[in-house]
């Protein structure tokens, strides 16, 4: 039942997705600037989720602080954090009570963070 509100959701916003298990999707739509996102309800919460870019061997507590600052400044919803090896950008909200604008505010957030952010971070990837 969760299921069919999420995928309703990403239908009615027109995004390209595909389930990959149990309450999990992947949303590849270079249109709207969203590839390899993924949604997953883990109840009671709806996690959006991208990886960004692996961590620099160096120049990381620049990264940090600009990654901080971004957050602070930038990050409408959702906010950048450290998985592993992995900055990723990580949305969260409570099923019972998100809306379909705050599910589609959420990803269009991310897809502006990852547009705008592009040439700040882009200095810190690994070539």
């Amino acid at each position: 039942m969760q299921a069919e509100k999420i995928e309703g959701y990403l239908i009615n916003l027109g995004i390209s997705f595909e389930a990959v298990e149990k309450n999990s999707w992947i949303i590849n739509d270079s249109e709207k600037g969203l590839e390899q996102v993924i949604v997953m309800f883990a109840e009671p919460l709806v996690i959006i989720r991208i990886n960004v870019m692996q961590l620099p061997k160096s120049g990381r507590e620049e990264l940090f602080e600009t990654l901080l600052r971004l957050n602070a400044s930038d990050c409408i919803h959702g906010a950048y954090a450290i998985d592993g090896q992995n900055v990723v950008i990580i949305d969260i909200m409570e099923y019972d009570i998100m809306t379909f604008e705050e599910f589609q505010s959420s990803l269009d957030s991310i897809s502006l963070a990852l547009a705008e952010h592009y040439q700040i971070l882009n200095k810190f990837r690994i070539t």
